[in-house]
């Protein structure tokens, strides 16, 4: 919802922001492609046409913008050759270096981090707490039931509101479960919180989490330090734990740029979007290298301190 700003900004000066065009397919914060062309055509020109196909749509329909998000960068710099505007903005990936086991990743991090990791995965345990990594016919309908409740808890504390329904997740069950990776936390015989991740092909896409008791660390345990023992087991290259959180870092998920494009169609909105983003470049830039240089990976004085 980054760009409530904009809306709120071009109705008060008497314009109208929705409706908006949004390529969004699929209708989750993951990069990837969104001008889809075959490779036996002509790249440059189906992609142009899709291009000129979205700006049409959009004076078409008098739409005040459309909006293509989480592409990658080749299309972001291709659409803005074009007259989109660029944006960017940041998540937290974590990125698995060939490691053999979750102790392998502990040992590329320094003292400080590595020693509070150990701490949170051992003191999200307490109070009788046991997880469980559900996957393919592992997961049950009284799992979705479960996490349904939880989904619809976080839901409910958040701008906005849920709009999954029950029957979606018994739908993933039916049609995908080996892709799923259901991570579920359970106390005194009863599920207690859980995150819910799909399995591509080199990377694990974490998304949802919910709980219906909270307990220290364990959403950390859960959505994270979970996620990095199914990615090493599997040998995934990637673990995207969705939008937002820097405080994934000192979790081992680093910056990773992400990039849109927007096309405006009221020249001085887009002049005024423009420039906002030209500023909102650079700041992207910089936050980014600031975090990752302190992130929690051992640097030379670390190792040599740790010998």
């Amino acid at each position: 919802m980054f760009d409530r700003g904009w809306a709120d900004a071009y109705e008060r000066a008497g314009g109208s922001y929705y409706p908006k065009l949004q390529a969004s397919v699929p209708f989750t914060p993951a990069a990837g492609p969104r001008l889809l062309v075959r490779n036996d055509v002509d790249q440059e020109e189906i992609r142009g046409a899709l291009a000129g196909g979205l700006v049409g749509l959009c004076q078409a329909t008098e739409a005040s913008s459309v909006h293509v998000t989480f592409a990658r960068e080749a299309e972001w710099k291709f659409l803005a050759a074009r007259g989109f505007l660029q944006r960017t903005d940041q998540q937290f990936h974590w990125r698995n270096q060939g490691y053999r086991s979750f102790d392998d990743f502990l040992a590329t991090l320094n003292s400080r981090h590595r020693k509070a990791i150990k701490r949170e995965r051992r003191d999200a345990l307490a109070h009788g707490i046991t997880i469980h990594a559900l996957n393919g016919a592992g997961i049950t309908e009284e799992a979705w039931d479960a996490f349904f409740a939880f989904y619809m808890e976080t839901g409910s504390r958040k701008w906005g509101r849920p709009y999954l329904t029950r029957a979606f997740f018994s739908l993933v069950g039916e049609t995908m479960a080996n892709d799923v990776l259901l991570v579920m936390a359970r106390r005194n015989n009863r599920w207690i919180a859980g995150a819910i991740n799909f399995i591509g092909s080199e990377t694990l896409f974490g998304r949802n989490w919910g709980a219906v008791e909270h307990h220290p660390f364990l959403h950390f345990e859960v959505c994270y330090y979970q996620a990095i023992d199914f990615a090493i087991a599997r040998g995934l290259k990637t673990v995207e734990a969705g939008a937002q959180g820097e405080h994934k870092i000192a979790r081992g998920y680093l910056p990773q740029t992400t990039y849109s494009a927007h096309f405006i169609a009221d020249p001085s909105l887009r002049h005024a979007i423009k420039e906002y983003l030209k500023r909102e470049r650079a700041y992207v830039a910089d936050i980014g290298r600031e975090l990752t240089e302190a992130g929690p990976f051992r640097k030379v004085d670390d190792a040599a301190a740790d010998d």
